[in-house]
């Protein structure tokens, strides 16, 4: 069974920081590349950031550009997303996917991604 949970999210003020972390189980970790996406009520998931299965290639939101980075630990079995300058618009859960394809965890809505975690709330008051 495969298991995506994250955890990190929370309440901060505008200018703050959080990491967000996603622990997968069931799958060998290191074969898939992985993805963060986020969801704000009303509206339609997003793509913020990826990264490749190795670790060697990343991608970004153009909004997010140089305020978040995405890392992951194949030891751990865990992908991270590092949000600083946190802007009330960052608002949303968000949500880790992976997938074996990298189009998949980089395409602007998460089409075909293979496994979701069920995200973290993030809210950013300004």
């Amino acid at each position: 069974q495969v298991q995506l949970v994250e955890s990190g999210g929370g309440l901060v003020q505008a200018g703050a920081s959080l990491r967000l972390s996603c622990v997968v189980s069931g799958r060998t970790f290191s074969n898939y590349h992985m993805g963060w996406f986020r969801q704000t009520p009303g509206k339609e998931r997003e793509f913020v950031a990826a990264i490749s299965a190795d670790g060697g290639n990343t991608r970004y939101a153009d909004s997010v550009k140089g305020r978040f980075t995405i890392s992951r630990d194949n030891d751990k079995n865990t992908v991270y997303l590092q949000m600083d300058s946190l802007k009330p618009e960052a608002t949303a859960v968000y949500s880790c996917g992976m997938a074996r394809q990298f189009l998949h965890v980089t395409n602007w809505r998460g089409l075909g991604i293979d496994y979701w975690g069920k995200g973290t709330l993030v809210t950013v008051s300004s």
